[in-house]
């Protein structure tokens, strides 16, 4: 009798959802909720998410409307999400485009809407903080520099040569993005080595500030070296022709990843986790390189994947997570944050 149903069920009509496909699943609830508010990187911009958004929505059929809000101050951000959630209040985005160490304060609240993102196709190594979000992008950090101000041969070519005093007073500029430091001491240096390393960058007196306006004093040469700085500065200033480079030949590379999540709550959250899911094809991956900068070192085929071939990779894993926050904080305050 079963065999007689299915054969019935396949000459005359559609099979039972039970039997459909996990991701056509997906696709079908998304459909439903026709909306997608996505915060993501402001380097992303309006041009960047409405490619993503018309690929996708080609993708899989769908005429999804994706609202952006461009993040620059994704700290801020996750903490607004954090005290709408202490108040009850619904979630202002349906997924959050950031980076693996602001996703780790969005874990350790548990603000993730989890999601077997395996059943859908996504390889495993991609998928983190227990099911809450999903590696899309590596960023890679590295001292950088203006060549018009500061000729290469003097640039550092390790990171202790920072702590040389020639640096000192004013030279070195420190990012807000502390995690950046911190993730030295859960990877080869140790959190000994790595705290030292950092009260003798406080020592230098370097500029404090955020990234961008620490991009901005490099270009104007207000100051020499970004102790870090994130790829997709160093991508802008290629397009732009602006002569911001990365010190060469330091070894570990830092790299953040960009993750996407879906928060806790969501209006639209099957949405937010098919956008997920289609950030892992090489498709969307070329979109991003394209207006972010950045691809996974995780997916094949991808530039990241190539670049990181034979290097010194410093990528987090959830359970550094904590840790990699706690110094993150404790480096600011050392730095004078």
């Amino acid at each position: 009798m079963l065999i007689l149903l299915l054969v019935s069920l396949l000459l005359f009509g559609d099979l039972p959802s039970t039997f459909a496909a996990p991701i056509d699943e997906l696709v079908a609830a998304a459909k439903k909720e026709g909306v997608l508010e996505l915060l993501a990187p402001s380097s992303t911009g309006p041009a960047g998410v409405q490619a993503l958004g018309n690929a996708f929505n080609k993708k899989y059929g769908l005429n999804i409307k994706v609202n952006y809000t461009p993040s620059s101050n994704m700290t801020g951000d996750v903490a607004k999400l954090v005290m709408g959630a202490a108040s009850r209040a619904t979630p202002e985005w349906d997924l959050i485009l950031v980076t693996d160490a602001h996703h780790a304060t969005v874990w350790s609240k548990k603000l993730h809407q989890s999601f077997d993102y395996a059943k859908v196709g996504v390889a495993a190594d991609l998928i983190q903080y227990d099911n809450g979000a999903v590696s899309v992008g590596n960023q890679f950090v590295l001292p950088a520099y203006n060549r018009n101000v500061l000729a290469a041969p003097d640039a550092p070519r390790r990171w202790e040569d920072l702590l040389d005093t020639k640096w000192k007073g004013g030279k070195l500029g420190v990012s807000t993005a502390t995690h950046h430091l911190s993730r030295l001491a859960v990877g080869p240096w140790g959190e000994t080595k790595t705290s030292e390393f950092v009260r003798a960058i406080a020592k230098q007196e370097p500029i404090l500030g955020s990234l961008a306006n620490l991009y901005t004093r490099l270009q104007i040469g207000e100051i020499l070296i970004a102790v870090t700085m994130v790829d997709s500065f160093i991508s802008q200033a290629k397009k732009d022709g602006v002569p911001i480079v990365f010190a060469d030949g330091l070894d570990p590379v830092i790299s953040p990843a960009y993750n996407a999540g879906v928060p806790k709550g969501a209006r639209h959250a099957n949405a937010g986790h098919l956008f997920a899911v289609f950030m892992t094809n090489l498709e969307a991956q070329e979109l991003w390189e394209k207006f972010n900068g950045q691809t996974s070192a995780l997916i094949s085929g991808t530039t990241a994947h190539r670049y990181a071939q034979g290097k010194n990779l410093l990528q987090m894993n959830q359970n550094q997570a904590p840790t990699v926050d706690q110094l993150a904080r404790q480096y600011g305050k050392i730095l004078g944050f």
